[in-house]
């Protein structure tokens, strides 16, 4: 039986201390995954896109302007970045889905780092063990169910997982250049991605809606960028066209919700950064920004 989490904490890169995470809905998320009463429940709220879909569509209107404010002074979320002020945004939507100014999240032109794709929390795994069993907290299953289908490129590969918390930016980018030669979208449920729910029910990622772009590059091989929608995720949307795309290049956004990132990197191809390596190996994730490395390529010249 998992254990019952009762404080989220996550290394602060920047400043290297141990932070406190603020969860939006936090009785509820840990009625719904932890108490009897709100396990019942649960095939009813997460099975469906019904909940998700009235959310989604309440956080459109402009009747939900009024919890923007709020949000930011809760999360403590840094208006100096964003590249509109509070006051121009139409809907809560509006303002999940922000833009940030081109100076708030500076990058290395290196093309042999890898970049964070997003803002996040970021756990990283090493040698994931063949195709059979994945031991990654979320997916704790074999690779072949996370990506649906049979695939080998993969195996004894290395993972990243960035867990998007609402008060993060919500776009997402790619993290070096390459070609995109696959495109596929997977039907699942809509389970939350709070760690409460991961510590309380396995393979969330293998079970939840999400999609994946399949893109060949030049310093770190066959990389795949999947996104994992959760509860209040109405909708993944890409916004990159053609199939040749440049570091940093937006790739899509993610509606109201916490939201999930997986990369999934082939064998002998990158090395993690050594700070999230001895993060990670505590099982305390990581908060870095999109842009950040978070790996380099073994092929460097």
């Amino acid at each position: 039986m998992s254990k019952q989490l009762d404080v989220i904490e996550y290394y602060d890169r920047k400043t290297g201390e141990l932070c406190r995470e603020t969860v939006m809905g936090d009785a509820a998320i840990k009625w719904a995954y932890q108490a009897m009463s709100g396990k019942l429940f649960s095939h009813f709220i997460f099975g469906s896109s019904l909940l998700s879909r009235i959310l989604g569509w309440y956080f459109d209107t402009s009747f939900s302007r009024g919890k923007i404010a709020k949000t930011i002074f809760d999360l403590k979320i840094d208006e100096s970045e964003f590249a509109k002020p509070q006051d121009a945004f139409s809907s809560f939507n509006d303002f999940f889905i922000r833009k940030l100014k081109d100076s708030a999240r500076p990058f290395s032109n290196d093309e042999n780092c890898f970049l964070s794709p997003a803002d996040g929390r970021l756990l990283v795994y090493n040698d994931i063990i063949s195709n059979t069993r994945v031991q990654v907290k979320g997916i704790e299953d074999s690779l072949h169910n996370l990506f649906g289908r049979k695939i080998d490129d993969f195996n004894d590969g290395k993972v990243a997982v960035v867990r998007l918390c609402p008060a993060d930016y919500h776009r997402f980018h790619f993290p070096c250049e390459g070609i995109v030669v696959d495109q596929v979208k997977v039907k699942g449920k809509y389970h939350s991605v709070n760690p409460v729910a991961l510590d309380s029910k396995e393979k969330i990622f293998c079970l939840n809606k999400r999609s994946y772009t399949l893109i060949d590059t030049k310093k770190f091989g066959r990389v795949a960028f999947m996104e994992v929608g959760a509860f209040g995720v109405a909708g993944i949307h890409q916004t990159f066209s053609g199939t040749t795309v440049e570091r940093m290049q937006e790739k899509g956004y993610f509606n109201f919700g916490g939201s999930t990132i997986v990369l999934v990197f082939q064998k002998n191809t990158i090395e993690f950064e050594t700070d999230l390596l001895e993060n990670s190996r505590k099982g305390i994730e990581t908060l870095v920004k999109f842009g950040e490395t978070i790996a380099h390529s073994v092929q460097e010249s």
